[in-house]
């Protein structure tokens, strides 16, 4: 049976960096209370008529496309996560196969939230072991910022979202050391409304979106911010460890764990709970803030940037979110 391998990693950000201090202009805030609560200090935004959730994730799939020594064409398949789509349908994985000129390519759009990547990557994996295709692109991009409550009443969600998108080529491998190891994936819908956006949806009277419903906030994020951290540092120290488990390995043997970029408390938490040192966790928050499903790929990414992935490390890939959804994957590089 082939195994699956990660041999090229991408990603983009938005030039326009918005400051702690730059959202003073639209709420009651402060870069002391949000770095205190988040430890984020910038995030991207996204310029409206240059970049869009599909432009992004093709900037980070030609990245990615690049760093394998690929072109477009040689993809037999695109996994496409994010929960920010250009348009209501089609999905954003569409119009990024028109960009790099993949016409006649399968896409797959997946709507896992924060951890979508995970998912994306999982689906690949199941793909390329079956034998059906051989080499996969692997997306997670969000555009935020043109969403969210960036008034005083929204600050709360407002602060930590930003935009950006990540992207991975995975390729059928026979070599046994270097791949894809596991990959573990759980839902739990009984808290689909501590984290979520209520509207547009198709379960409303009349149009689909109204300014009623702009009006009554059904736009906004709500989020139950204690009920979201408690089951956040349960379900990451779990997934972590199923994947551990299963491949007979220790929190000691992580090279690399490199966790979705929720909230530096979350991640501290969790490292200090597996005992790893902090140059063994990944963090990028505090510039880039959360950026969904995209987190884990500009992370993964730019620690293969910055050489603090090599050839045989163990990483550990961990996401929590909205669903509530969680998921791992561990990965001998």
């Amino acid at each position: 049976m082939p195994h699956a391998r990660i041999t090229g990693v991408g990603y983009y950000v938005p030039e326009k960096v918005v400051t702690n201090n730059d959202l003073t202009q639209w709420m009651e805030t402060s870069d002391e209370w949000i770095q205190e609560r988040t430890g984020i200090k910038e995030r991207r935004y996204f310029t409206y008529g240059k970049e869009t959730n599909a432009s992004m994730a093709t900037a980070a799939s030609r990245m990615a496309l690049t760093h394998a020594g690929l072109t477009p064409n040689e993809v037999d398949v695109i996994v496409y996560a994010t929960i920010t789509p250009d348009y209501f349908f089609p999905g954003s994985a569409f119009l990024m196969q028109r960009e790099l000129g993949m016409d006649g390519k399968p896409v797959i759009d997946i709507r896992e939230q924060c951890s979508g990547f995970v998912y994306a990557l999982s689906i690949a994996d199941q793909f390329i072991k079956s034998g059906m295709y051989k080499t996969a692109l692997v997306v997670g991009s969000e555009i935020q910022s043109s969403w969210i409550n960036k008034s005083t009443a929204g600050r709360n969600v407002a602060v930590i979202f930003g935009d950006g998108a990540g992207a991975a080529v995975m390729q059928a491998t026979d070599d046994p050391t270097h791949r894809i190891l596991s990959t573990h994936l759980h839902a739990d819908g009984r808290f689909a409304e501590d984290l979520y956006v209520k509207d547009p949806g198709s379960s409303r009277p009349g149009r689909s979106a109204t300014k009623e419903m702009v009006d009554e906030g059904g736009f906004d994020v709500v989020m139950n911010g204690n009920a979201v951290f408690k089951h956040a540092v349960l379900r990451f120290g779990e997934v972590i460890e199923e994947a551990l488990e299963a491949n007979q390995y220790t929190a000691n043997d992580i090279s690399l764990l490199i966790p979705h970029q929720a909230n530096i408390r979350i991640s501290d938490y969790v490292r200090q709970q597996l005992g790893l040192a902090p140059e063994r966790v990944v963090n990028n928050i505090e510039r880039f803030g959360n950026t969904t499903a995209a987190s884990i790929p500009i992370a993964l990414a730019e620690a293969c940037e910055q050489g603090r992935v090599q050839s045989g490390d163990l990483l550990c890939l961990a996401a929590f979110g909205s669903g509530f959804t969680w998921a791992s994957a561990l990965i001998r590089w």
